[in-house]
């Protein structure tokens, strides 16, 4: 037996020829007219999609890193949402609060808590007063040693061409005071008056230079070198806290250079960090900075900073000070920055701005 069809042949064929004449899709959409919504598989693809659209650069491959292109920042984009979602740690630096323990002596669990833009710090640059070492050390060891051997200091190398240019900075500072008003500022005799006179009036300068605690290049270079004597003779030995060699040590494995800067010499710097209680620190740092690039209170003095470390962008660079107004200048001439707390440092303004530690066991690679 041969099957029948059930389906009408006329209506078929009617339907055949309706489809025939009726014109293609996109010319039965008149101009202007509503394009059609999308579908409920499509709205919720496209609330679901965290990537924002970005531009194609022309000729792009699925390897191009050009800036701005899409399939590069589409990659990096979800390779940072898939590390943030596994608990990755970014690389970089970020901070992790120090564990407390429980009530009953457990340790709770911290996670790092990502400081923003810190994954791309590559450069550290620390201040010494008040974040590597302890203000007492600098007050109450440094500037009275200093103050004490200034005049054992140039009567004993008075002539050589170490203190003829240490007495030419002087003396060039002290007619600025002069000119200015500076208190404590008193002329300084010309050579032919004499080796005492012109001693005495140096010690009487440098004497309310330090009682002033002036950030000055002629005093910190002269300091530095009655330091040397100091440190050689093995009367003084650099301090610093006990969590800075340890995150030097991590800073300098994982490939993140350090400097320091300080108001103070260059050369006491090296002898601070090359005389510590911890041995000899210099080998985790690549350089120092002093005065000479500027004073640490302006932005442009971090602008010079930023063009002798060798980064790309200046937020490549995390500073640590424990002054307010050396992280504003930092800040202004950006640089990713935090304040360090610790005992003796003076107080912070309220609403600084600025995020803050207690001690370097904070700061992770």
């Amino acid at each position: 037996m041969v099957p029948t069809s059930t389906r009408d042949p006329s209506r078929s064929r009617r339907m055949r020829r309706a489809a025939a004449r009726r014109p293609p899709t996109t010319e039965r959409r008149k101009e202007g007219a509503e394009p059609p919504r999308p579908s409920a598989r499509t709205k919720m693809t496209t609330m679901a999609s965290p990537l924002p659209p970005v531009p194609q650069v022309s000729g792009c491959s699925r390897a191009c890193r050009v800036p701005g292109c899409a399939p590069s920042q589409l990659r990096r984009r979800r390779h940072r949402s898939l590390k943030a979602a596994a608990g990755l740690p970014a690389a970089g630096i970020s901070t992790l609060r120090p564990r407390r323990r429980l009530g009953d002596g457990r340790r709770p669990r911290a996670a790092a808590a990502s400081l923003p833009g810190l994954a791309l710090v590559r450069s550290v640059v620390l201040d010494i007063e008040g974040t590597t070492s302890p203000i007492s050390f600098v007050t109450d060891v440094l500037f009275p040693y200093a103050r004490d051997n200034v005049r054992k200091h140039l009567d004993a190398i008075y002539g050589s061409g170490e203190t003829d240019d240490d007495i030419a900075l002087l003396r060039a500072q002290v007619e600025r005071d002069l000119a200015e008003g500076v208190a404590g500022a008193v002329p300084v005799p010309p050579d032919e008056a004499g080796k005492d006179e012109v001693i005495d009036a140096l010690v009487a300068n440098v004497e309310a230079m330090i009682k002033a605690d002036r950030k000055i290049t002629s005093l910190k270079q002269l300091q530095g070198h009655i330091w040397r004597t100091g440190f050689e003779g093995q009367e003084i030995k650099g301090v610093v806290f006990d969590d800075v060699p340890p995150a030097l040590g991590r800073w300098h494995a994982s490939g993140i250079k350090t400097y320091i800067y300080s108001s103070g010499s260059r050369e006491a710097q090296r002898l601070i960090f090359g005389n510590t209680t911890y041995g000899d620190l210099r080998k985790y740092l690549c350089g120092f900075f002093d005065t000479t690039v500027g004073t640490k209170r302006e932005p442009r003095s971090y602008y010079e900073i930023w063009q002798t470390v060798g980064v790309d962008r200046p937020s490549q660079i995390l500073f640590l000070t424990d002054v307010y107004q050396e992280a504003t200048a930092a800040k202004a001439a950006g640089l990713e920055v935090l304040i360090s707390i610790r005992p003796g440092n003076a107080p912070l303004p309220e609403n600084h701005g600025f995020q803050t530690i207690t001690t370097f066991a904070e700061i992770l690679t």
